[in-house]
């Protein structure tokens, strides 16, 4: 059934003390669109005004998702329906990346022309123990995939009030260096990766010197293999 793109990208870079940043996000909604605007608008801000984010980034990453799901749950957002998955990427002055996620959008980094996934997706079947011992269930029908009390397709997630009791918002982060073998980045909603894995979307843009032009890429390619899902992307180079 058609619907309203519920989907945003974020891409910035922004100098904050003697710092460059490239702040790089995708954010896919479910259920409204208030959420994910709601993450493109604050979340960044959030993580950056954490003060311990320069020496302890995992840890402040993860008090500003905490702290900003709350605000959504709790205020931020009127209806208070709806969720959206998270994948955010913070470049710092070229040298230094890191990635945190929820949910089932993803990041991909291309070194020395080999795909490393840097995120981990949130697929319900991983974390059944967790949610049934929380009072969720897990279901599994036939031509459709596993979803948390029959609903949510991944395990963690911000807002979706109505299984908050069951899912999480605490993001997985990876930490790691900038060198001379890392190429390019890819951050993508899960209309790209259910159709293509990590080295097929490599291989697409590795070519494309233009990180616009290999997002584009990249979208006509998911369409040409008849995804379905909503199509988000950013591709980053670093050289």
């Amino acid at each position: 059934m058609p619907h309203s793109a519920e989907d945003y990208v974020f891409a910035q870079f922004k100098q904050v003390a003697d710092n460059e940043l490239g702040l790089f996000a995708v954010f896919d909604g479910h259920s409204g669109q208030e959420v994910p605007e709601y993450l493109r608008s604050h979340l960044f801000n959030n993580i950056i005004n954490e003060p311990d984010f320069w020496m302890e980034p995992e840890e402040a990453i993860k008090r500003a998702y905490a702290y900003t799901d709350s605000t959504i749950m709790n205020k931020a957002i009127k209806k208070r329906k709806g969720g959206s998955t998270a994948v955010t990427a913070i470049l710092v002055n070229c040298e230094k990346l890191v990635v945190a996620n929820v949910g089932d959008s993803r990041a991909v980094i291309c070194q020395d022309g080999v795909a490393k996934q840097l995120s981990v997706d949130h697929e319900p079947n991983k974390e059944r123990k967790v949610i049934e011992e929380k009072g969720g269930f897990i279901t599994e029908f036939q031509g459709d995939c596993a979803r948390v009390d029959g609903n949510l397709a991944m395990s963690m997630a911000f807002g979706d009030r109505r299984l908050k009791e069951h899912i999480s918002s605490e993001p997985d982060v990876w930490v790691g260096d900038v060198d001379d073998e890392s190429e390019f980045m890819i951050l993508a909603s899960d209309g790209i990766w259910k159709v293509m894995s990590n080295e097929e979307a490599v291989d697409c843009v590795k070519d494309v010197e233009d990180p616009r032009l290999a997002a584009k890429r990249l979208i006509k390619e998911a369409l040409m293999r008849k995804s379905r899902d909503d199509i988000s992307c950013i591709v980053v180079r670093f050289q």
